[in-house]
Formats: structure tokens, C-alpha cells, sequence
């Protein structure tokens, strides 16, 4: 692939923008041709942990990752409980997940689905046929990202967790602050302090209510929390914790 100049580099970038099959590409995410071009070391760490997860749905399907579940359960009830009159929901990091159904099921009234992996999105919206056009399909990389829009509540299981960097966390909360309004509702499922040191052969980082308060720090009030035990797909159990926040 030749060079491209920076106009050169922004019209490509804008034209994939309008990807007429939906997936929207949006702040600093870039498409594996393009994000090599860009930021240097910052691009590059952005391109390896696309790839990562692009590799994740290559070679597994989406009911053997170890997060995978049947029945949303407590992400549904947390959700439902965020916003009775069901709302605007983000679900940050949704992949292949059967949440997005379940959503649909309930007739929210705005549902996005934001993950990395493009062929994660695939799979979901090709499991929901023409329902998927109900959806706004982000791909993106939630640390990297300018704006996905406004949302009455922003969910995230099991994508806080991976951010093991503090410059990290600290773009994923700036994110959750400008897409959430005041009285939004953001719910976190991560590792417990008792749960796995790793996910997906990647670190991650464990949490409790403090831990989590001290990260979101003073415009999210912690309003619930909650610890669930997940079972994978082969039967090990994953010690969860799960937080509803309002944003202040």
C-alpha cells in the first residue's frame, strides 16, 4: 500500500466512515491498512489489540469464549432498573454477546452495540437478520474514541477490566462522561478481587466498590452493587462484580 498523505489519510478514512453495511467506524479507529499510518506507538497498540480480538471470533465461535452467556441476566436487570422507561442503552464492548437481543425483545427506545472487533459485530447482526438494523453498530476502540452519541445508560461487561493502562481508563471515563447526561446511569461488570488474573490470555485488573468508585472518580455515585458468579461454557466459575452508578 502507498504512503498516504494526511488529506490523503482523512478522505480514506471519511469515505469508510459511510460504510454503507452499517457498522459505523468512528474517532480514531481505523481499519488494519490505515491505523499503521497513524500515532506511532499509540497506533500500534491500538492495532495489536484489534487484532487480538479480530483473532478471538476468527478461530472461536461465539458461544465458546469464556464469557459467553445465554441469559443476560443481571446485565438485563441492571439495565431495566437504570432506566424503567427503557431508554437510550450503549452495550460498550457488546461483541457477539446476546444482550443486544435481549434489548430488542424489550423495545428500548435506542440501542447501539460499540466493540473493537468488526467481526465480532458481524456475527451479531447476522444472527439478528433484519432486526439488526434496528441497532447502531459502533466499531471502535472505546479508548480511542472522540464520541459514540448520547445514552441514557452506558453498559460494559468485561471490557473495563482489559484496561490495564491508567492512560486508558482514564480516556474510557472521559468517554462515559461526554455520553452519558447528568442522572444517566453507567453499570461496570468486571473480574472480582477473587476472580481470574487473566481473560483471553490478556492481564487484567480485579475490582471492588472502592476500587471502581476511586477509577470513575466524583461525577459517577455508586447506586448498587451486586457479585455474581459466572459459569463458562465449560463449567469454571468466574467470581463477577457487578456496579450501577449515576452520573452526577
Amino acid at each position: 500500500m502507498p504512503k498516504l498523505l494526511p488529506a490523503e489519510l482523512i478522505e480514506r478514512a471519511n469515505r469508510l466512515n459511510h460504510d454503507p453495511r452499517n457498522i459505523k467506524l468512528r474517532g480514531s479507529f481505523f481499519p488494519d491498512a490505515l491505523l499503521g499510518t497513524i500515532k506511532g506507538t499509540e497506533a500500534e497498540v491500538a492495532m495489536d489489540r484489534k487484532q487480538h480480538w479480530e483473532n478471538v471470533y476468527a478461530t472461536k465461535a461465539a458461544t465458546d469464549v469464556s464469557w459467553y452467556e445465554s441469559q443476560p441476566r443481571v446485565s438485563l436487570e441492571l439495565i431495566e432498573e437504570a432506566t424503567p422507561s427503557r431508554g437510550r442503552v450503549i452495550d460498550v464492548g457488546g461483541g457477539a454477546s446476546l444482550l443486544v437481543d435481549r434489548l430488542l425483545d424489550r423495545d428500548f427506545a435506542k440501542i447501539a452495540v460499540l466493540d473493537i472487533s468488526q467481526r465480532a459485530l458481524a456475527t451479531a447482526r447476522g444472527r439478528l437478520a433484519d432486526r439488526a438494523e434496528q441497532v447502531e453498530w459502533i466499531a471502535g476502540d472505546v479508548t480511542m474514541l472522540d464520541d459514540v452519541g448520547q445514552f441514557d445508560v452506558w453498559h460494559d461487561r468485561a471490557v473495563f477490566h482489559f484496561l490495564t493502562k491508567a492512560q486508558d481508563r482514564r480516556r474510557y471515563v472521559e468517554l462515559a462522561l461526554r455520553t452519558l447526561p447528568r442522572g444517566g446511569h453507567l453499570i461496570l461488570g468486571t473480574f472480582a478481587l477473587a476472580g481470574p488474573p487473566k481473560c483471553s490470555d490478556l492481564d487484567v485488573c480485579r475490582y471492588d466498590a472502592q476500587r471502581l468508585s476511586g477509577e470513575l472518580g466524583p461525577q459517577f455515585e455508586l447506586v448498587r452493587q451486586l457479585a455474581h458468579t459466572h459459569a463458562t461454557p465449560w463449567g469454571k466459575p468466574q467470581p463477577f462484580f457487578f456496579a450501577l452508578f449515576e452520573r452526577g
